[in-house]
């Protein structure tokens, strides 16, 4: 399994196309962040990144079905995956090792934004003058947004053997999970509004960003990730 992680990890860093992914990412959080009019920190004057926090999971919907596509049919297409499944390995092991190539690779996106606290630190009024609850609170719940996308991604991938058809259902599923469940709660009311806004994913993510991590938020991550990722495993069971 070990090996099959690292073939996944080196397979994307040996593609231009990866380096390309994620500057394309970090440069446009760093136009948001600091030099688009209405998003950027230094305009509005506030030790705080609120701006980070509010367009990167809409920048994760683009980024991280880019980086899953190609993890399974990519393979269906080469004619790699039946080598793949004839292998000693289990497709648990095969989904877990893809998956956590993908962490991997959002981790190594991700990490070069902690940059931008550290700025903001520096630039605060006294030194120090933000709210690092919120910020790290926010950042975890960054993290758990990013490897959901990364369980939707894999099985959108795990659908077809074609990688931009893989691309549009995740981004399409990204979306409706994120944004579309509480567009949907806001035209709803009563329990069915309640039920339709906490099953989204953004209302989860605002709580943690409060800097509170309490249990029910991090259980939702974590059930919609295995829910997401067994999903997978019955494709690739079924389907072979």
């Amino acid at each position: 399994m070990v090996s099959l992680l690292y073939k996944e990890i080196n397979g994307f860093f040996s593609n231009l196309s990866a380096y390309l992914i994620t500057s394309i990412f970090l440069i446009a959080l760093g136009l948001i962040v600091w030099v688009f009019p209405g998003t950027s920190v230094l305009e509005y004057g506030y030790a705080d990144l609120d701006s980070l926090f509010t367009y990167t999971p809409f920048v994760f919907i683009f980024l991280i079905p880019a980086i899953t596509m190609g993890m399974v049919a990519e393979e269906k297409k080469s004619g790699t995956w039946v080598l793949l499944k004839t292998s000693p390995l289990k497709s648990h092991q095969i989904i877990l090792a893809k998956y956590l190539a993908a962490l991997l690779l959002i981790l190594f996106a991700l990490l070069p934004t902690l940059i931008y606290y550290f700025s903001i630190v520096q630039l605060g009024d006294p030194v120090g003058n933000i709210d690092s609850a919120g910020f790290f609170g926010s950042y975890i719940g960054l993290l758990f947004v990013g490897a959901l996308f990364a369980a939707i991604g894999l099985f959108s991938s795990s659908l077809t053997s074609n990688q931009i058809m893989a691309f549009v259902i995740a981004v399409f599923l990204c979306f409706l999970l994120y944004g579309g469940l509480g567009a949907l709660a806001a035209l709803s009311s009563g329990e069915w509004g309640l039920f339709l806004e906490e099953l989204g994913i953004s209302f989860h993510f605002e709580q943690m960003g409060r800097g509170v991590i309490v249990s029910e938020n991090v259980f939702y991550f974590l059930g919609m990730i295995l829910t997401w990722l067994i999903f997978t495993w019955i494709l690739i069971e079924r389907n072979g």
